[in-house]
């Protein structure tokens, strides 16, 4: 069943990161062309160091149109505290925190570190292949 599933088998591990230097603009239209919700931040040791998700960008509608300000990058309005998921983590586990929170996808890790993500929507083809 769903406890014997691991994120590991339905995440993604090709992932859209940014860095945290990444035009916010340019981040919106690459998750926009991705179809994609939230996007890692990584370091340049490829350490994940924050998120950048839909309500993030949301942030920024509202302080372009009150500050008139575009030039911001990512790393002024990611999100820095980042709830992850271990890679041999069950679905029914990920599946119980989604509907614990308002998170969207989750990054995922192993030993080695940083692996991929696993959205709701992963979780769901988890459940429909049953």
């Amino acid at each position: 069943m769903l406890t014997k599933i691991k994120v590991s088998d339905y995440m993604t591990a090709s992932v859209v990161t940014f860095s945290k230097s990444t035009n916010i603009f340019e981040a919106i239209r690459t998750m926009v062309k991705a179809q994609i919700t939230s996007a890692p931040v990584i370091n340049d040791a490829h350490e994940l160091i924050g998120i950048f998700t839909e309500k993030d960008c949301m942030a920024i509608a509202i302080g372009a149109t009150y500050n008139q300000d575009m030039g911001a990058s990512v790393g002024d309005f990611m999100t820095p505290d980042v709830v992850t998921v271990k890679a041999e983590s069950s679905i029914l586990e990920v599946a119980q925190q989604f509907n614990d929170t308002h998170i969207r996808s989750f990054p995922v890790f192993d030993d080695d570190g940083f692996v991929g993500i696993i959205s709701r929507t992963d979780v769901l083809k988890a459940i429909a292949a049953f």
